[in-house]
């Protein structure tokens, strides 16, 4: 399986971004957003089974919110009110993830 994150980019404090993920097929357990910052571990940031149920990171609550589209194999990631600390490369997989399904991830900086 490949997964393709995009929708990074620049982003001011407070600003906005959504970002996307496709996969190359159907996935039906529970997909989720990571991210990795500089000098630290990747996290897991939001999730979302294949029924719809989400949950999220305590940094992220009320800022974020995930979604999934089955029909076309894809997952979003919709961020409101950025904070510098949010500056990470972002990944999509699955929740336990799978090693072999990390691609390259999308940037998110969030910064003056």
């Amino acid at each position: 399986v490949q997964l393709q994150a995009s929708g990074g980019g620049l982003v001011q404090p407070g600003g906005s971004l959504r970002l996307s993920c496709a996969a190359s097929r159907g996935i039906f357990s529970t997909m989720a957003w990571y991210r990795q910052a500089p000098g630290k571990q990747r996290e897991l940031v939001a999730s979302i089974t294949s029924g719809g149920i989400t949950n999220y990171a305590d940094s992220v609550k009320g800022r974020f919110t995930v979604s999934r589209d089955n029909a076309k194999n894809s997952i979003y990631l919709q961020m409101y009110n950025l904070k510098t600390d949010d500056t990470a490369v972002y990944y999509c997989n699955t929740v336990p993830f799978v090693r072999n399904w990390w691609g390259q991830g999308t940037l998110v900086t969030v910064s003056t």
